[in-house]
C-alpha cells in the first residue's frame, strides 16, 4: 500500500491523516501541484486530492486540474481508493460530469447530517456532526453517485462514487492547520472558530479517523 496526496496550496496538507498514516506505517507522499504543476506517473494504490483556493473550473489557468480529473477517472477505473477533500471532492464530481459552482460560503464549525440510509464507514457516525467548512463553491452529485452527508446551507456534502469518497468539509484539521487558516481570516471569524474549536476538534478527528480507517482497509 501507499499512499499519494496531491496538494495545490501550501496550507492544504493531510493533518491528521499524516499521524494516522506514520502509526500504521503506511507509506505516503506529496505531489506538490502548488511548486511544480506538473502530475508525474503514479503507481500508488491510493489517492488523496486535497483542497485549494481554485476552482476545479480553472483548468486555463491551472490544467493540471483536467490531468487530476483524468487520472481519478482512470484511477476509478482501475479500483484504486480515491479520497478527495473540499476541492478535492469537487475534483471527483467534475471527473464525472457533475456541475461544480459558485454558491453559499461556509467558513468555521458547521453542523451537518448523515443521510439515514447509509452504509459503510458513515453508518458508525452520529446523526449530526461538527465539521468545519472553508469554501464558496458546491457541486452536484454524478449520475451513479451516492449522498451521503447534507447540510443545512449547502445540500451536497459527502458522496460516494464507485470506489471514491468526496468529502466537500474537512476532518483533517489540527489545532496548528486551523491556526494557519484563521490567519486569512477576519476578526469575527477567527473569534469564533477560536471559541468553538476547544468543543469540535476532539470529535472531528475521530471522524477522520473513522474515514483514514475505512481508505486503508481493502
Amino acid at each position: 500500500m501507499e499512499v499519494v496526496a496531491f496538494q495545490h496550496a501550501p496550507e492544504e496538507s493531510l493533518g491528521y491523516f499524516e499521524s494516522f498514516f506514520a502509526e500504521r506505517k503506511i507509506p505516503f507522499e506529496y505531489i506538490r501541484l502548488d511548486k511544480s504543476p506538473e502530475i508525474p506517473r503514479t503507481d500508488a494504490t491510493h489517492l488523496i486530492f486535497l483542497g485549494g483556493p481554485m476552482s476545479v473550473n480553472d483548468e486555463r489557468e491551472y490544467p493540471y486540474l483536467k490531468e487530476e480529473k483524468e487520472l481519478i477517472r482512470k484511477s476509478v477505473k482501475r479500483g484504486n481508493k480515491i479520497l478527495g477533500i473540499c476541492l478535492g471532492a469537487q475534483l471527483i464530481a467534475s471527473a464525472f460530469g457533475a456541475k461544480v459552482y459558485p454558491y453559499v460560503k461556509e467558513t468555521g464549525w458547521h453542523q451537518i447530517r448523515r443521510e439515514q440510509t447509509v452504509d459503510g464507514v458513515f453508518s458508525r457516525f452520529p446523526e449530526t456532526f461538527p465539521v468545519f467548512q472553508l469554501h464558496g463553491e458546491t457541486f452536484e452529485i454524478p449520475y451513479g453517485g451516492k449522498l451521503v452527508c447534507t447540510g443545512s446551507r449547502v445540500r451536497n456534502q459527502a458522496f460516494v462514487f464507485r470506489n471514491a469518497l468526496g468529502l466537500q468539509f474537512h476532518l483533517e484539521l489540527t489545532q496548528e492547520k486551523i491556526r494557519t487558516w484563521c490567519g486569512d481570516l477576519n476578526r469575527y471569524q477567527t473569534d469564533k472558530i477560536t471559541r468553538e474549536t476547544p468543543w469540535y476538534l476532539a470529535q472531528s478527528t475521530r471522524l477522520c479517523r473513522l474515514i483514514a480507517e475505512d481508505f486503508v482497509t481493502p
